[in-house]
């Protein structure tokens, strides 16, 4: 690829790791902050209101799919990016100068509700954005490359976000983190989003929504109406998600807890686990994009959700008796490796169903509300597992859910030739040839 492409991808794919680093270092820091917010009294109680008020963001995450898709069909893909990081640099200025509890009572936990509605609002609408971006911005043998970074970035953000967080507990007392140090993640997301704002101001529209701009009247892009007319593909999105973002969360955000609270692992130890897998990854991504642009979509796909469906139940049994770091960052490694299959293309493979006017709102609302269903409930839906005292419970669900999206992969159709300017389009009949004068 050119340096030009490069510039895109990098440009595409930097707000999203600002964007994921500011939404993990939300989870990663409430211990700190949440007694900031909440009048004394049962600590677990403020961790409570904490997760609360974070479960909002995901609510909000379809109605962010659905206005910044709509933004992004109608003004143009940078519009969308460049409003997605503006609305998460403003959520992360929020949560930094909230006043506490002491100073302001409950008005602090107001001002960090805003800001999570915030969060909520710009992750909804980053990751159509940014998937959207990459791959019309990129040439059509190397979409899945191009795409794949879009989970390169969101790993980064939250390597970055653990890797701070691991700095400031080494080189802070845990008094300081409680009284101010958990605000600096969010002062430094603050000034990271600020960089990515003029990063994409600066940025060139892709050539794919260009063309199209005076194919489709602008009032029927990004509409809901225009969306029901490709309901097939949407339904189709949330299916091929379901069993990806459950086992992604499953492996990320939910493992550290999981190898420290299940598998008795010391939290140094299970933190240490998960930096080194996502690190490897994050490698990974780019390597098994590059693959689908070889081979395509599906047997990357039909190969995470049988590995999925047959080795999540074995893999996690093993982690909570793997005992030390090697055994569990081995096996942590295997699972990641089985979810590469679908993480590393599912950005392009949703973008190349929908037609460049509704493209954007048609990866967006129903990848968010897939992923609010499903990704967003995976932690919760665990733990209830767990405190009804049949752990193995959720192990079997992960499964199931991707046993769902194994039946989509193997019915739908390959993606990776399709023409992004002739999506949903009929094929145009070829010109007569003209009759040679007699």
């Amino acid at each position: 690829m050119g340096r030009e492409h490069w510039k895109k991808i990098w440009v595409g794919s930097a707000g999203n790791m600002v964007e994921w680093f500011d939404w993990f270092v939300y989870a990663s820091f409430a211990t700190y902050f949440a007694g900031a917010f909440f009048p004394e009294g049962n600590d677990t109680a403020k961790l409570m209101n904490t997760a609360g008020i974070f479960a909002v963001g995901f609510f909000m995450r379809p109605v962010g799919g659905w206005l910044l898709g709509r933004v992004g069909d109608r003004k143009g893909r940078k519009a969308a990016l460049t409003l997605t990081v503006t609305l998460m640099s403003a959520s992360a200025v929020l949560i930094a100068i909230a006043p506490t509890y002491s100073v302001a009572g409950y008005g602090g936990a107001a001002v960090l509700l805003i800001a999570r509605l915030l969060q909520g609002l710009s992750v909804g609408g980053e990751y159509a954005a940014s998937a959207t971006y990459l791959t019309e911005a990129s040439a059509p043998q190397h979409r899945g490359f191009a795409s794949s970074f879009q989970y390169v970035s969101m790993t980064a953000g939250q390597i970055v976000g653990l890797g701070l967080q691991i700095v400031l507990q080494r080189t802070m007392s845990d008094e300081a983190l409680h009284s101010w140090g958990w605000r600096i993640p969010f002062i430094i997301g603050a000034l990271g989003a600020a960089v990515v704002f003029y990063l994409r101001r600066n940025m060139l529209e892709t050539d794919v929504y260009e063309e199209s701009a005076d194919d489709t009247p602008a009032r029927d892009k990004g509409t809901l109406k225009a969306l029901w007319a490709h309901k097939r593909e949407a339904f189709l999105v949330v299916a091929l998600t379901m069993g990806g973002t459950v086992a992604y969360y499953t492996y990320t955000t939910y493992l550290t807890k999981y190898l420290s609270n299940s598998a008795g692992l010391p939290k140094q130890t299970a933190t240490l686990v998960s930096f080194c897998a996502l690190i490897v990854f994050a490698c990974l991504q780019p390597l098994a994009g590059k693959l689908s642009d070889r081979i395509g979509r599906r047997p990357l796909l039909i190969t995470f959700a049988l590995g999925s469906t047959f080795l999540t139940v074995p893999i996690m049994t093993m982690l909570k008796h793997a005992g030390s770091f090697w055994p569990a960052l081995g096996l942590s490694l295997l699972a990641l490796v089985v979810i590469t299959g679908y993480t590393s293309i599912n950005a392009c493979v949703k973008a190349e169903l929908f037609p460049t006017s509704i493209r954007a709102l048609g990866v967006a609302l129903p990848y968010a509300i897939a992923n609010a269903l499903f990704g967003g409930t995976a932690e919760y839906v665990a733990l209830w597992f767990k405190d009804a005292g049949v752990e193995s419970g959720f192990y079997w669900y992960v499964a199931g859910c991707a046993a769902v999206s194994l039946v989509v992969y193997l019915t739908m159709r390959e993606t990776r030739d399709i023409d992004l300017g002739r999506v949903g389009r009929p094929v145009a009949e070829p010109e007569a040839e003209p009759v040679a004068a007699k």
